[in-house]
């Protein structure tokens, strides 16, 4: 009878598959090193190694208090500005309702204080250009030229690749923002959002007849590198081929809609502009009112070229947010977004939608002005009629209508944009950790404290298997402290006290899946497996049991950071990091460990030291009971002992009885040999 065919068992696959991990982790930081800015030790957080607190006033020109929600939106802008900027763990606080206190971890550059001292500002510009938000490959570039005009000059109407990022194979991204819509002067008139659907418009088929079929040969523009985008982007801006790219315009724009605002180092500006790139979303960059701009919209979704300054934000009265009246008074589902302009305001306002609004404009797709806060666009909404008596209202789109929650921000911001808010320093001082080293070194002291009692009931409780516990622990340490450091070079991830509390409480967690290992396996053993056995069954269940409760862990780690708001988070982080790497380091480690175990003299003979000891298990059951009671024989059999008799007496059966008159068959002779056989079958 062929022997069944059992799964092969590679442990040392398994392991040597850890080691690569392990050594892409620390590769990585060692590289990170010697070729950039990365280091052996985790950056720290602000409770750990201090860093820079500044305390800033909001103040208004006129005096005017400041509110709450003001100060809320001037805390969203600075720490907009210093998240992007790359600075982590920054706490940016209210401070009596009043000031902000801005503390940043480590020692901040003059740049990342510069963006936080400054202040913000609203302006409307009009659109001229809009594309995708990434780099512009050279297939587009060569499409968006136009040669009838001046080919620095991106003309939004001659193809729509230039202005269309649905049709950008590298960004595959709708013109259309969140926050755009229609501009209304008054509230519930009848105005259509022009579409801004290139595929719509007739004029661009005989426009771009002939280009058009150029991009479907070109190549995506993933194929080309960024040195060929710059260089093609070089090509494409200048206009006399003299490898200088001109900042004046090629003629005296007559509007601040004029296309001969774009100058060739505009164009070059545009082309290379990337806003998937956090750090072109940090806002509070230069921002000349009297000259063009190449923006980014606030979310990284699109890439503007603005004319010049038309109405400041100051010129808002105020702004709020509610659901849609028509003329008849009835209320409509759709949020809505109004604007009360000062007289002055108003009355500029009221000249530049009339351009605006000019069939021209309309034609083109120009025919939008952008709000720009902290030189960033939070919304370009089209119009499509005058608005004379200075009261506008921005709705969202027909398919991206706004939501509640959208339209009480764009409210917030333009109030906040209507105030010439500066930021006045009141004090900036270097500040030393809030807990400091004595703390640090306890909760290290308190780690070390729990690790050595988890290997003292390790060695009291496994015995020999404490080697795989401390190896274990040793391996999921340095795991974490690898990828912490990886972390901190290429996320900023700064490490504080609240998660150097989850890293303690990681021990617990996972010396709680060697103890389920374990005892399965010494659950299986008092059963009469035998080791080699013992060790894949135990796996299999207590694999199940590991799982469920590293997912229970790993589920409340992540509600806790979501939702959990300071420390708290930081908790919460490394609480989830070390489940997942307790999860790696069983599968991979603990597991493949203790089949190596199986095959040496120590641990598979079952030797008294090592833990899984048959006669020290109970494998062999005594009589006693308990409370004065004793185990009948029947009882005092192991599993294995009754197997093995159950496979006697079946072979017994299966075998003839000698006949009685036989005198050449003493009696019993044969009961005897079949049993014997039997046996010999069992071992």
């Amino acid at each position: 009878m062929a022997t069944p065919k059992k799964s092969a068992v590679r442990p040392l696959r398994t392991l040597t598959f850890l080691a690569v991990l392990i050594a892409i982790v620390f590769g990585s930081v060692a590289a990170g090193t010697k070729w950039s800015d990365a280091t052996w030790t985790p950056n720290l957080a602000l409770d750990l190694e201090g860093g820079t607190q500044l305390i800033l006033t909001p103040k208004t020109e006129d005096g005017d208090p400041i509110t709450s929600e003001q100060v809320s939106e001037a805390i969203r802008i600075i720490r907009q500005r210093v998240d992007a900027s790359g600075v982590a763990e920054a706490e940016i606080t209210s401070q009596g309702g009043q000031n902000i206190v801005v503390a940043l971890p480590g020692t901040p550059s003059e740049e990342t204080l510069d963006l936080v001292r400054r202040s913000a500002q609203m302006r409307f510009r009009p659109l001229l250009v809009e594309a995708g938000p990434g780099q512009i490959d050279p297939a587009q570039l060569e499409a968006a030229t136009d040669p009838a005009t001046d080919p620095t000059v991106v003309d939004p109407s001659a193809d729509p690749t230039a202005t269309d990022p649905a049709t950008d194979p590298a960004t595959e991204e709708t013109t259309e923002p969140a926050a755009d819509g229609v501009v209304r002067g008054t509230v519930g008139a009848e105005t259509t959002p022009p579409s801004d659907d290139p595929t719509t418009e007739q004029p661009i088929e005989d426009a771009t007849e002939e280009p058009s079929e150029e991009p479907t040969e070109e190549p995506t523009a993933t194929t080309y590198t960024p040195e060929e985008i710059e260089a093609a982007a070089m090509a494409a801006s200048d206009a006399n081929g003299d490898g200088v790219l001109s900042n004046e315009p090629a003629t005296e724009p007559t509007s601040a809609s004029d296309q001969a605002w774009i100058t060739e180092q505009l164009t070059y500006d545009f082309y290379m502009l990337d806003c998937t790139d956090p750090a072109n979303l940090v806002g509070g960059g230069a921002d000349d009112p009297d000259l063009p701009l190449v923006s980014c919209a606030d979310d990284g979704t699109a890439k503007y070229i603005l004319g010049p300054m038309e109405l400041a934000g100051t010129e808002i009265s105020s702004a709020s947010s509610g659901l849609q009246v028509t003329e008849s008074g009835t209320v409509t589902n759709d949020y809505v977004v109004s604007i009360q302009f000062t007289s002055a305001g108003g009355e500029t306002f009221a000249a530049v939608t009339e351009r605006l609004a000019s069939p021209e404009l309309q034609a083109n797709g120009t025919n939008r002005f952008a709000m720009v806060l902290d030189g960033l666009v939070i919304s370009a909404p089209s119009v499509t009629e005058q608005i004379p008596s200075g009261e506008a209202q921005i709705s969202g789109s027909t398919a991206n209508p706004f939501t509640r929650d959208e339209a009480t921000a764009l409210a917030n911001q333009l109030n906040f944009g209507a105030l010439p808010i500066t930021f006045e320093v009141q004090s900036e001082e270097q500040i030393s950790a809030t807990l400091g080293t004595e703390q640090l070194e306890r909760g290290l002291l308190a780690g070390l404290i729990g690790l050595i009692l988890v290997v003292v009931y390790s060695l009291f409780q496994y015995r020999g298997l404490a080697i795989v516990t401390v190896a274990s622990l040793v391996v999921a340490g340095s795991l974490v402290y690898g990828v912490i450091a990886l972390l901190s070079w290429v996320q900023g991830y700064r490490l504080s006290l609240p998660g150097v509390a989850g890293l303690i409480v990681a021990i617990g967690i996972t010396a709680d899946s060697f103890i389920v290992y374990f005892e399965r396996i010494r659950d299986e053993v008092r059963e009469g497996r035998r080791l080699d056995a013992a060790v894949e069954e135990g796996w299999k269940r207590a694999r199940r049991t590991i799982l469920a409760s590293d997912a229970v862990n790993l589920l409340a780690a992540v509600v806790l950071y979501f939702l959990a708001v300071g420390g708290v988070r930081g908790f919460a982080f490394t609480l989830g990091l070390t489940t997942i790497i307790d999860l790696v380091v069983v599968v991979l480690f603990t597991h493949p460990m203790m089949q190596l175990l199986t095959r040496t003299k120590f641990f598979g003979e079952g030797h008294r030291l090592s833990g899984l000891d048959p006669e020290h298990l109970g494998a062999s059951v005594s009589a006693y009971k308990g409370r004065g009671r004793f185990r009948s024989p029947e009882e005092r059999l192991t599993i294995a002992e009754r197997r093995r008799r159950d496979a006697e007496s079946a072979a017994s059966a299966e075998s003839p009885e000698p006949a009685e008159d036989s005198p050449d068959d003493p009696g019993g002779e044969s009961e005897s040999v079949t049993s014997t056989s039997a046996k010999d079958g069992e071992k």
